[in-house]
């Protein structure tokens, strides 16, 4: 078992900085150039104005 330091130089006897930091550092293959879909964003946004458009509703027929 190799001695590993930290990177303020903290004794790590197992190593788990190094291996953390190296798969943080990893860069994703394939996921990081391909653009967002734009449908969910969408969905979203019609759920929200479906929403608010219910609500208005409600309260129209509510104060009628």
């Amino acid at each position: 078992m190799a001695n590993t330091q930290g990177p303020q130089g903290n004794y790590d006897p197992a190593g788990s900085t190094q291996m953390f930091r190296a798969f943080v550092d990893e860069a994703p293959q394939g996921r990081q150039a391909a653009p967002a879909p734009a449908g969910p964003r969408i969905g979203l946004i019609v759920g929200v104005v479906a929403a608010v458009v219910i609500v208005a509703v409600v309260a129209w027929l509510a104060l009628k």
